[in-house]
C-alpha cells in the first residue's frame, strides 16, 4: 500500500525551508515519498505577481533532484488554471491509496474557504505543519481532525529571499546552490 505526501505551493523560489520542513514530515509520517506540486496559480494569492510557471517547477525539480524519496509533478501547471487542492487530490486518488495533505498551520486557519473542504477530507489525511510558536487555539471544526506535525522552525520566506536577490543581498543560506545557479543563470527576481 503507497501513502505519499502532497506538498503544494507557489515555491517562488523553492527554499531550505521547504526542504527541511518535508524530511521532517516524511520521517514523522512515514510517508514512501513526498510530491512537490508547484500550482499554476494559488486561489489564495490571485492578485500576486509570480515568477513563470516553467521557472517555479524547474526551480523545484532542480531543489529536489538530489533527493530519491522527492518527486515533482506538473500536473497543476499542465492544467494551466487556478490550483485547487480538491482537483490535485482527486487526481492522485486514482494512483495512491493513502495521501497526505501536507498544509502550513495558516492554511488550517482558513481552510473552512477552501473549495470543497469536506469532501478533501474524505480523500486525504490533513496533515498541519506546526511550529512550536503557533498558538493551536482552535478556530474552525478542522481542527479537531488536523494531524499536527511538529516541524523545525525554518524561519525563511520567499517574499524575503526574492527581496535580497532584487537587492544584491546574500541568500545562500537560505536556498540549495543548485537553486541559486538556476536563479542567477535565469536572471530571476531582479
Amino acid at each position: 500500500m503507497s501513502r505519499v505526501g502532497l506538498f503544494g505551493g507557489s515555491f517562488d523560489p523553492i527554499h531550505n525551508g521547504h526542504l527541511i520542513t518535508s524530511i521532517a514530515v516524511r520521517e514523522i509520517r512515514k510517508l514512501d515519498k513526498v510530491i512537490f506540486i508547484p500550482c499554476y496559480i494559488s486561489p489564495h494569492k490571485l492578485a500576486g505577481s509570480h515568477s513563470s510557471a516553467e521557472h517555479r517547477l524547474n526551480l523545484v525539480r532542480t531543489a529536489v533532484s538530489e533527493y530519491p524519496f522527492f518527486v515533482v509533478s506538473d500536473f497543476e501547471i499542465i492544467r494551466g488554471e487556478v490550483s485547487y487542492s480538491i482537483d490535485t487530490v482527486r487526481h492522485f486518488k486514482q494512483f495512491y491509496d493513502e495521501i497526505d495533505l501536507i498544509i502550513g498551520y495558516d492554511n488550517l486557519m482558513v481552510f473552512e474557504s477552501w473549495k470543497e473542504p469536506d469532501e478533501l477530507i474524505k480523500l486525504a489525511e490533513l496533515v498541519v505543519l506546526r511550529r512550536q510558536s503557533d498558538n493551536l487555539d482552535g478556530t474552525n471544526r478542522f481542527f479537531d481532525i488536523a494531524n499536527f506535525v511538529e516541524t523545525p522552525f525554518v524561519d525563511i520566506s520567499s517574499t524575503e529571499i526574492r527581496a535580497r536577490i532584487n537587492k544584491g543581498k546574500p541568500v545562500e543560506s537560505f536556498i540549495p546552490e543548485n537553486v541559486l545557479k538556476y536563479i542567477i543563470t535565469n536572471n530571476l527576481y531582479k
